[in-house]
């Protein structure tokens, strides 16, 4: 079995979204991963200081405000950098964190003029794990999470197979 998942709390059922609501994944690989003991799991805007429920937040460019606008780009990116700490120090091997959210969305966020528009692009926290050469995947992305898992064992069991030979 390969290594530790990075996983997005709301995705565990934890009321931690900014609605103090949760989205959990009940897709049958991700429980299973679940049952293997294989999640860390984290909410990047909770750890980062933001509270529960909290303002909506998009965005804008470089900086992540509210509807209201207010400048919270300080403590989405506080934890960002507690996510990449966390990450490193369970040496996980990929993260599924939640699609479109401002701090974890991967391919999709929703655009920062709070009208309900999703545009390509990611949050804070996949982008510095990004930076720092860790896979970052959404929940809807599974299929190629369960590939890049498959890729990764093959990889491992490829390392054992060299190193019995040489000896």
């Amino acid at each position: 079995m390969t290594g530790k998942i990075l996983v997005s709390a709301c995705l565990l059922g934890h009321k931690v979204r900014y609605d103090n609501g949760d989205v959990p994944c009940l897709d049958a690989r991700f429980l299973k991963w679940y049952e293997e003991g294989r999640f860390v799991h984290i909410c990047p805007e909770v750890v980062g200081g933001l509270s529960t429920p909290r303002p909506d937040a998009q965005r804008q460019g470089e900086r992540v405000v509210t509807g209201a606008g207010v400048d919270v780009t300080e403590p989405f990116m506080k934890g960002a950098q507690a996510t990449l700490k966390l990450a490193t120090e369970h040496q996980v091997t990929l993260a599924i964190l939640k699609q479109d959210s401002p701090s974890c969305g991967s391919l999709y966020i929703y655009d920062g003029t709070f009208r309900d528009t999703k545009m390509s692009g990611e949050g804070t926290t996949t982008e510095l794990l990004r930076q720092n050469g860790f896979k970052v995947f959404g929940e809807d992305q599974l299929d190629e999470v369960e590939k890049e898992l498959a890729r990764m064992e093959g990889e491992l069991i490829l390392k054992v197979i060299n190193r019995t030979h040489v000896t």
